[in-house]
């Protein structure tokens, strides 16, 4: 039971970034003046970073299939929301007051992101107490 709250904690992270990437890449037209671009290269610009929210997901989508087997994936995906939330605050801290779109979408970020890191946490936690009382899935 605990092994399938685990999942299910990862796979909303994992659908959350999925989700993002997809809308970036298929709709970066409605989005990119939120980022201060324009015209066919900030659209490219945005489906770039669609294409890096799915690059990013290979680990989670390996953690999701089996948390305690695939603890290593796991323990790269955590790293790599806390990795996101650390540059997006960054990031947010550089900007200025008068790029109010721009904050508000970075900040939005920093807020999934956090829950994120929080909901992969547990899911590791889960992972590692299975490890240390020998059970399996």
């Amino acid at each position: 039971m605990r092994t399938w709250f685990a999942r299910l904690l990862i796979g909303v992270v994992t659908a959350w970034n999925l989700q993002a990437a997809f809308v970036f890449i298929l709709s970066p037209g409605d989005i990119v003046h939120v980022y201060e671009l324009s015209g066919a290269a900030g659209e490219a610009a945005i489906r770039g970073f669609g294409v890096l929210f799915l690059m990013w997901n290979v680990p989670y989508l390996f953690a999701v299939k089996d948390p305690i087997r695939h603890q290593l994936a796991l323990t790269f995906a955590l790293l790599m929301q806390g990795i996101g939330l650390l540059g997006e605050s960054y990031i947010f801290s550089t900007l200025t007051a008068e790029h109010i779109q721009l904050r508000n979408s970075i900040l939005r970020f920093i807020i999934f992101d956090g829950i994120g890191l929080v909901l992969l946490f547990i899911a590791y936690w889960i992972g590692r107490t299975h490890l240390a009382h020998g059970d399996r899935v």
